[in-house]
């Protein structure tokens, strides 16, 4: 992997990689002649007990541009800057000028003092660009494409838990405009937070009681038990799986991991990330197979807490969300799932999983 650091006009940073080495005299261009001034903060939840960040000028974001508009495309024009530049590469990140989450600038305010706890949104919030291409997919790259986007994820983990406060990275991408997507070139995010938020705390949290009864994480036993069935399985590697979970939450929810029980992406050796590659691709040829359209959808990874301490049971995977029930009827979340948390599902885990088997793509 090769990759050249830049610093944007703004004073965001920026990171070019590719699968071939990157001409050293790029400049990194920027939308925004001048830094944000701004700085999010958390608040206390007293009855959830969880941290909320306020980040009120996220309000001035750019929200459904016009079609050409497209700020992640590359351009050789000085005079229409973008966020990234023109040159030989494969995979850009760079520091969102609108963050959630964010290191203070030194004459940022101090939160404010309210009737709760608290405290400055410390951490990062990244764009993570898949591809020049602007009508590509990740599902459509090259399998060494995705491999490298893979290494990228865990060479940001490394570098985003080196600065220090950062107890946990998530890499995602939110597909299509149904969940919210208002910039369609290929893209994704990654959130490092002051904390561990609630979903991946509680996971850790059963990962860790399930590891010191049975001797290996809950993730590893239940693919074991998917491979062992077969009735759910979408893609099934030396290295990797991609399969329909007997628990989904969603209709078609599927779940990507290696097989060997890696913390983190930086973990992987590299036959593991081309596998790892080829069961992720295969997956989302099958969810754009099955609609004959590119089909929204959550693509969240979850890896163990970068906090330092050892978190045996946790093992690296992404879960799947597409929103939908059926054909043509969008699925959202229902009362008791939103106020509850209790999910309810009119659909079977294995009825979805025989549908997408049924999808023939080539990899």
């Amino acid at each position: 992997m090769h990759q050249l650091a830049l610093t944007k006009p703004d004073g965001r940073r920026l990171t070019l990689y590719a699968r071939a080495p990157i001409d050293p005299g790029l400049v990194a261009p920027s939308p925004f002649p001048d830094p944000l001034q701004g700085a999010p903060h958390l608040r206390w939840h007293p009855l959830r007990g969880e941290w909320v960040t306020y980040a009120a000028y996220r309000q001035g974001r750019t929200f459904l541009p016009p079609p050409e508009y497209n700020p992640l495309a590359a351009t050789r024009d000085p005079a229409n800057p973008t966020e990234v530049p023109a040159g030989a590469w494969d995979v850009a990140v760079f520091d969102n000028r609108f963050p959630s989450l964010a290191e203070p600038a030194m004459d940022a305010p101090a939160p404010p003092q309210l009737v709760v706890p608290t405290a400055p949104a410390r951490g990062a919030c990244e764009v993570v660009v898949f591809t020049q291409d602007p009508q590509a997919s990740l599902g459509a790259l090259p399998l060494d494409h995705i491999a490298l986007l893979l290494q990228v994820w865990g060479e940001r983990t490394l570098r985003l838990a080196e600065r220090g406060g950062i107890h946990y990275v998530l890499p995602f991408e939110n597909r299509g405009a149904e969940v919210g997507v208002t910039l369609h070139h290929p893209h994704g995010q990654i959130y490092a937070y002051p904390v561990v938020p609630p979903v991946p705390e509680r996971m850790r949290q059963v990962a860790a009681q399930h590891h010191a009864q049975h001797g290996r994480g809950p993730l590893e036993a239940l693919v074991a038990a998917e491979r062992a069935a077969g009735e759910r399985m979408l893609y099934e590697g030396p290295h990797a799986v991609a399969f329909v979970p007997a628990c989904a939450r969603y209709p078609y929810e599927a779940w990507v991991a290696p097989l060997r029980p890696v913390a983190g992406f930086a973990e992987l050796q590299p036959h593991e990330r081309e596998d790892l590659a080829r069961a992720l691709k295969t997956l989302l040829l099958k969810y754009d197979g099955l609609w004959q359209r590119p089909l929204p959808y959550l693509m969240a990874w979850y890896q163990a807490p970068t906090d330092g301490r050892a978190h045996p049971g946790m093992q690296l995977h992404a879960q799947l969300y597409p929103p939908y029930r059926t054909r043509d009827r969008l699925k959202y979340l229902a009362g008791t799932e939103i106020a509850a948390g209790f999910f309810a599902m009119d659909a079977l885990p294995e009825e979805k999983a025989r549908e997408l088997q049924q999808v023939e793509v080539r990899v």
